[in-house]
This record gives structure tokens, sequence and C-alpha cells, in this order.
């Protein structure tokens, strides 16, 4: 049967004993989950002693499927071994462990899964390790946030099927890994603005980043990071800026609140949802607009629009 690995991990600011507290206690895993966030209101059952070998997750949910995690081996302040059962959309069992490394004043928590999949899902393969290592990460970034905080910021508002743009944007295009997005946009931003000042620019439309597109197996991105520009600028071609444009049209939206740390869970929604509505993109590019923008407003507070075109 096609095989697949993941392996994510995080630096957390508690100790190993701190961390396996929490992850041990089936109980927590509705505050961090990075599949959860997709569907709320997801069944979600946990035995009543949910820190011992045998205890059981469960969950139940038409965008989330159905399935159940369940404790095989608990070595306090060092490891964790579970089986992970889907149920639906399709049967599968895999080992789940989370390794606990002293590293610092901290813990080094590493996840990771060995999934099969059916023969005739051979194609899956590549997408499967790819979107499983990016939700493996959403979780442990929440998970570190919880832990270290007490709190996670990012909130998810699911706008819908709606019109969106026009939309036309100057910026910087480049590629990047898929885990490395947020320091490629920093970079792409600060050139986008040194180009502005450059041919006198006005830099007073929106933030902008376009997702142009998406290679799976090697897990990366092309982007366009820029600002939203009026149809009546011209931008000279000895400019580095790219133009990018899209006409209006029917687009789903999500809208994240919260920090730029977090984005990947509005992505991931949006994304979910639009498979599960059986929803038609064009090959146009998808893109995020900055609503709002730090220092003016707190990190907790930030509104993100994520839009994705429709057929």
């Amino acid at each position: 049967m096609p095989s697949y690995h993941v392996a994510r991990e995080v630096e957390i600011l508690a100790s190993p004993q701190r961390v396996y507290e929490v992850l041990a206690d089936y109980r927590t895993w509705k505050t961090w989950s990075p599949w959860l966030i997709s569907e709320p209101e997801a069944l979600v059952t946990v035995s009543d002693d949910p820190s011992s070998v045998g205890s059981q997750y469960a969950w139940k949910g038409n965008v989330t499927g159905e399935g159940e995690l369940q404790h095989q081996k608990l070595v306090p302040a060092k490891r964790i071994e579970d089986e992970l059962r889907f149920l639906k959309p399709f049967k599968s069992t895999c080992p789940v462990a989370f390794e606990l490394q002293p590293k610092g004043d901290g813990t080094l928590l590493t996840w990771t899964m060995d999934g099969n999949l059916p023969w005739f899902l051979f194609w899956m393969v590549p997408m499967m390790r790819t979107l499983l290592g990016m939700d493996f990460q959403r979780g442990l970034n929440m998970l570190k946030e919880w832990i270290e905080t007490g709190s996670i910021q990012s909130k998810i508002k699911v706008h819908g099927v709606e019109t969106s743009g026009p939309v036309r944007m100057a910026g910087i295009s480049g590629t990047c890994d898929i885990y490395e997005i947020g320091s490629a946009l920093d970079k792409a931003f600060s050139e986008a603005q040194a180009e502005f000042r450059r041919y006198n620019l006005a830099t007073d439309g929106k933030m902008i980043s376009v997702y142009t597109d998406f290679r799976f197996k090697k897990q990366e991105f092309d982007f366009i990071g820029g600002f939203v520009i009026p149809e009546s600028v011209e931008v000279p071609s000895s400019s580095k800026l790219q133009v990018w444009k899209t006409p209006a049209c029917k687009s789903f939206r999500v809208e994240h609140i919260g920090s730029y740390r977090h984005l990947g869970n509005g992505w991931s929604v949006a994304n979910q949802l639009v498979r599960f509505k059986k929803l038609k993109q064009p090959r146009t590019g998808t893109y995020e607009i900055y609503q709002t923008t730090p220092p003016e407003t707190p990190e907790a507070e930030l509104s993100t629009d994520i839009i994705l075109p429709l057929k």
C-alpha cells in the first residue's frame, strides 16, 4: 500500500513534564486541534480518564470526517505513542508519536505519523505528506502559544460565497518553501515599499499577498507581495514591480482574526470548506488582503481576508 511519513517539530518554553501533561490529557485537544478549527461544532468525545493508556479521543463531523485516537504508551516527560484510526471518509490505522526532549529552558517537541493509503489513491501520497505536515505545524504552533501564554490568537469567521474584486495590485514576486512564507513575504513587502517610493507611487492601498501557484511535491509557493493600486496608476516597466489583477467574481471568503503566525488556520478552513461544498476554482490565483496591520492594530485584533476565487 502507498505509505507516507510526516514529522514536524516546535520549541516550547516550558518543561518536558508540563508539555507532556498537556499532550497526554485528551481534554486539551479541542483547544489546539488543527482540524477542529474548520468544524468547531463537530462531535468530540473523550474518555472519563483522558490521560492513561487506553484512553480515547473520538471525533465525528461532516467536514472533518470520523475517527478516534487512543493512547498506546505513555512515558512521562519523554514520549507518547498513540494509534490513530480513521473511519471516514475511508478506513485507515496509523501510529502517531510525540517525542519530548529538553532543550535549553524548554522542550523540543516532535510530532510524527506513519500512514498508508488504499492502493488506488497512490497519487495522493505527496499531497497527504504536504497537507498533514502543514496541519501538524499549525497544531504545534497553537499548542506552543497556548502553553506559553494561556491563549491562542486565532479566530475564524466564515463569510462564504460572495462577490469580490475587481482587484489590481503591484508587488514583488518570489518562490519559497511553505514554511518560510512569513519571512519571504516580509522581504517582498520591504522591497515593494522601496520600489513604490523610488517611483513616487502611493502605498496607501491595502497590503495584499497573491499566491499564483502551489507545488505539492516540492512544497513551495509562487507569490507576489505588495499593495492594492487603482486601475489609473501606471507602473513603470523599469521597476521590479509585477502587476497582478483579477476581475470582479464570485469567491469564497474567510476572515482570520489574530496573529499572522496562525494565518494557515484561515487557509485550511477556506480550502476544506471549498472542497466539502464541491465548489470549483479557476487557476487565477488566491489572495489575502490585510484589512488591518500592525502597529496600529493589536496583534490579537488583526483582520485578514482570505479570498478563493470561484468559477
